[in-house]
């Protein structure tokens, strides 16, 4: 039941910032079937250096008797374009001259992202999504489909992100593309430039999607003798490396200034405006110890969007608990359905 495939977009498109692609791939995944109403659609936005194959990374949601059974529903997460996994990225082979883009690739934002997605909800023929739902990057890319597209999301899930990147979110990215930079191979055009400026960019990054508690609880040193070589320390350089073998400078960078771009309110006024807009039956999910994207950012999105629920989750693992709190996800999120049931349909405009 569980399958991957590929759309292919052989038309120009041309992206927010007036520059083009020349078409474009998406990598995408499907759990289930589509019923025949084409109404059982659960479409899955994937966070930063993630792939379309969300049984890798977020198992814990779907399967057999799980909150999202592809017995009921038909589960679909597309790669975003720019990454590394199977869609239009940096490494891919630009047609006009036939050598992969590498540093030309253009800038990409996430409305540019969201278009693509929106292109290939057409091509499948697929008119109302019963649940949009993401976290980080993905939870951004979800609600901006939820204002471009508010006819057709009837409930948006929304889980430790924001309506506008923040100037801390944007700082925390920018140290990580300086870390890039200061990789001598960076200035080149190969597939490994700047891999080990990626390995600190990742450690940087950890920092930002764990939380004091997570250190405290799993790196502590057994004893009281060592005096170098920390658990901390090599965890850093474990977890940098780590991304190094499955990701890609390129399109971590691309990605990266595509999360900085986020912000709702653009061209529609003011976030106010724009979220405003928004007629899915909406729960926004924050976790207690979140630096990365504060529980006050969902709190600003539940009081702003009619009928929004806000949950928050408890837990040591910072911004990454979206990831690991799964038996408390699953539990706001039946709660949230058992709300919206009773709600009224939305119909501001």
């Amino acid at each position: 039941m569980y399958k991957e495939d590929f759309f292919h977009y052989t038309k120009t498109f041309e992206l927010e910032s007036g520059k083009t692609l020349p078409g474009f791939q998406l990598s995408y995944s499907t759990f289930g079937k589509l019923n025949e109403a084409k109404d059982n659609v659960i479409w899955v936005c994937h966070a930063l250096t993630a792939n379309s194959n969300f049984l890798d990374w977020w198992e814990g949601l779907f399967g057999k008797g799980r909150l999202y059974d592809p017995e009921k529903y038909f589960i679909i997460c597309a790669n975003i374009l720019g990454s590394c996994y199977g869609s239009t990225g940096p490494l891919s082979i630009n047609p006009d001259t036939k050598k992969p883009f590498y540093h030309s690739f253009p800038q990409l934002t996430n409305r540019d992202m969201v278009r693509a997605f929106d292109l290939l909800r057409q091509s499948l023929q697929i008119e109302q999504i019963h649940t949009l739902i993401g976290g980080s990057l993905g939870g951004q890319h979800a609600l901006e489909w939820s204002i471009m597209e508010a006819d057709r999301i009837k409930h948006l899930i929304q889980i430790c992100s924001n309506a506008q990147h923040s100037p801390w979110g944007i700082a925390f990215n920018e140290s990580q593309r300086m870390a890039i930079e200061q990789d001598p191979s960076w200035e080149k055009n190969e597939d490994t430039a700047g891999l080990q400026g990626l390995a600190t960019a990742r450690a940087i990054a950890l920092l930002s999607y764990r939380h004091y508690n997570t250190y405290q609880n799993t790196q502590q040193e057994k004893g009281n003798g060592k005096l170098d070589n920390y658990r901390a320390s090599s965890y850093q350089r474990y977890q940098g490396e780590k991304l190094v073998r499955r990701f890609n400078a390129y399109s971590y960078w691309i990605l990266s200034k595509a999360m900085d771009s986020h912000h709702v309110g653009r061209g529609r006024g003011s976030v106010e405006e724009a979220l405003a807009k928004v007629k899915a039956h909406a729960l926004f999910v924050g976790v207690s110890t979140d630096v990365l994207f504060p529980l006050s950012e969902q709190q600003y999105l539940a009081e702003q969007i009619p009928q929004a629920h806000l949950a928050v989750i408890e837990s040591d693992y910072g911004h990454d608990g979206f990831l690991i709190e799964i038996p408390s996800l699953s539990e706001n999120i039946t709660h949230f359905y058992e709300k919206a049931r009773q709600e009224p349909a939305i119909t501001n405009v």
